[in-house]
């Protein structure tokens, strides 16, 4: 499996970028958002790849950032939906805002994508609602980096002390809105304990 690809972007537009790396161009298919985050044609770029082999040919998906890779084989697993639909909906939500929308069952919001019809949104939040992270959604919306990290380590340590996932949401969820500066588990963890009071 090609994990990322890292070299010269050579060619890009908003479905498709080629990667050149040692000698090789890599022909890579990506959303909307990976497109925006490109550098200019002829500077370095690192991308992480999908590698998707059917009976009729072999593609590489690639995305700016790891979650995105992670919403895109999330979602090629629920029944009918392939890579195509995947970097649909990908290019027309966030995968913070399509996690927020499983999490809480918005099948309305997943199908304003175009070419997502209803039934197919509602099948995305019922397969992978026990399969993404409302905390990790919310975390990523921080906009901080190793944000998801201490919030996962967080509800684990929390978990770890009796709470149910539904508490540990809603415990978590409340010491970030209380205090939208915390960066470190610890913190995290004692706010939550206390109900987000400073």
């Amino acid at each position: 499996m090609i994990a990322y690809v890292r070299g010269v972007l050579a060619h890009k537009e908003p479905t498709r970028a080629i990667v050149e790396a040692c000698g090789v161009g890599y022909e890579l298919f990506i959303p909307l958002s990976t497109y925006d985050s490109l550098p200019p044609v002829g500077r370095e770029t690192k991308l992480f790849t999908s590698h998707v082999v059917r009976e009729d040919g072999q593609w590489l998906y690639a995305f700016a950032a790891e979650e995105e890779r992670e919403m895109f084989e999330k979602l090629t697993c629920v029944s009918g939906v392939g890579p195509k639909l995947a970097i649909a909906v990908l290019s027309g939500m966030t995968p913070p805002e399509l996690a927020a929308a499983i999490a809480s069952c918005d099948s309305k919001r997943i199908a304003a994508v175009k070419g997502v019809g209803k039934k197919t949104a509602e099948k995305i939040c019922i397969e992978l609602k026990d399969k993404v992270s409302a905390l990790a959604a919310f975390a990523s919306r921080l906009g901080r980096p190793g944000a998801r990290q201490f919030v996962k380590e967080a509800a684990l340590a929390l978990s770890a002390l009796g709470f149910s996932d539904e508490a540990v949401e809603k415990m978590v969820s409340a010491a970030l809105e209380a205090d939208p500066k915390i960066s470190d588990t610890e913190t995290l963890v004692r706010k939550s304990l206390s109900g987000g009071k400073k």
